[in-house]
């Protein structure tokens, strides 16, 4: 990891109590899944704008609902947090579950809280192991031990069980259906912000004519064109009457009908339904037109953006896994040179080794060609003293020798006392007179002692 991420890191968990463990889960993580983001945040701090929530226990929060919760005492804590997507494989596919991990100020201490955040195509999956909340519940996170837990360990269990028991799934297409026919040239599929928008402005669009001086709206026309007859009154508060029939001279144009191509309201008394259209608030084609190109491009860029979320993650592996194969192939460079100097100094060792061995063929054979050595005459001398003082040695050693075995022998009854000291007497005085030779030949030749 570069230097600069590193002191970045460090400068994140500066007011954590244990800074170099807490640090070294980090690294690990962050080197080994390159799709893992890190960053300092209030504690449970989400993208939307929700007033901040008490949580009772401080190791709960709601990251899809809150701006940020507090603790008990309603302090908040910045804390960090390790965002991004872990890879799991369901049924033989590899999918990026993206994921949230807070870790406490007294990390490795506390046990990390970790969450699921689903994408706005994915819809949480409850079960044991995941609440509503996407809150993650993991046996090694109750059994959490401070010296031999660690975050990349959390990582692979987290990997392991959702590849059992995934956490999301994939939101159903929506598919809304037309409340009533209508007989207008728009698709059939329309999304429901829409629909909701376009129901509400016909709830409360106001009737051509305007309103009045007295706020109350005009009558609608008759359907008989310039020469109608009496505009009954439209029904306000409790004077609600029957429905007047559909068809006819005095009929009524059916309410909150969408206008027809090349027509619209029957205008009657000069009211030209073309020219006030924007002044009344009518919808025409035109602004259902626009509703709709407005609602494909939403969907649309929703799509891209999911399809560039998904290129991103792929790209992200991608470029893990190119890195993963440099470092190997650089491992392998290293392998091979250490490999290759070992060769050329093997080959020097038997280069060696063969000169040894043709030295220790030419010595056989001199020593089978040779004569016999006299032990006596192996070791030989260079003056006449030093030929005393050897030959008073060997006779020294001879008789310290005779000495031990004949107390040896009587020890084991081979021999009897008197006969034992008879010979350790004669022994003893010839031991005697070679040291005193031996001495006197040291003295001679300058020798020391």
């Amino acid at each position: 990891m570069p230097a600069v991420e590193e002191a970045q890191i460090t400068r994140y968990l500066s007011k954590y109590k244990y800074v170099g463990a807490t640090k070294k889960d980090v690294v690990d993580v962050v080197t080994t899944y390159r799709s893992l983001t890190y960053d300092l945040q209030k504690f449970g701090e989400c993208a939307d704008n929700a007033a901040p929530q008490k949580v009772a226990d401080p190791h709960h929060i709601t990251p899809l609902f809150c701006s940020f919760a507090v603790f008990n005492d309603g302090t908040a804590k910045d804390l960090f947090t390790l965002q991004g997507t872990i890879p799991v494989v369901y049924k033989n596919n590899t999918y990026y579950i993206p994921i949230c991990i807070w870790l406490m100020d007294t990390h490795p201490q506390n046990a990390p809280m970790c969450f699921v955040k689903p994408t706005p195509t994915m819809q949480i999956k409850v079960s044991m192991y995941v609440d509503h909340n996407g809150k993650v519940y993991l046996p090694y996170l109750h059994d959490w031990q401070p010296h031999s837990s660690d975050l990349l360990s959390l990582i692979q269990v987290m990997i392991v069980t959702f590849g059992d028991h995934p956490p999301v799934y994939s939101k159903p297409k929506e598919q809304v259906a037309a409340p009533y026919p209508m007989n207008c040239r728009c698709p059939a599929r329309i999304s429901i912000p829409f629909l909701i928008t376009f129901l509400l402005f016909l709830a409360f669009m106001p009737q051509p004519g305007g309103a009045g001086p007295s706020g109350s709206f005009l009558p609608y026309p008759t359907a008989g064109g310039a020469g109608g007859g009496n505009f009954p009154p439209y029904p306000t508060g409790s004077n609600f009457g029957p429905y007047p029939p559909a068809g006819g001279a005095a009929g009524y144009p059916p309410y909150m009908n969408f206008p027809q191509p090349g027509g619209g309201y029957p205008p009657a008394g000069g009211y030209n339904a073309a020219s006030n259209a924007s002044s009344t608030g009518t919808i025409t084609e035109e602004h259902i037109k626009a509703s709709l190109i407005s609602a494909v491009e939403d969907k649309l860029r929703r799509r891209i953006q999911e399809k560039v979320n998904q290129y991103q993650a792929e790209i992200e592996t991608l470029n893990r896994t190119k890195q993963e194969l440099v470092e190997g192939s650089a491992k392998i460079d290293a392998i091979v040179s250490r490999l290759e100097r070992e060769q050329v100094d093997l080959q020097k060792n038997i280069a060696v080794l063969k000169d040894k061995e043709q030295e220790l063929e030419k010595s056989l054979e001199t020593l089978e060609s040779a004569e016999a050595i006299d032990p006596d005459e192996a070791v030989t001398t260079t003056a006449p003293l030093y030929r005393q003082l050897l030959n008073a040695y060997a006779d020294e050693a001879a008789t310290e020798d005779a000495i031990y075995y004949l107390g040896e022998g009587l020890r084991g009854g081979v021999i009897d006392l008197e006969t034992f000291l008879k010979h350790v007497r004669t022994l003893s005085r010839k031991q005697f007179i070679l040291r005193a030779t031996m001495q006197k030949c040291r003295q001679k030749a300058g020798l020391a002692g």
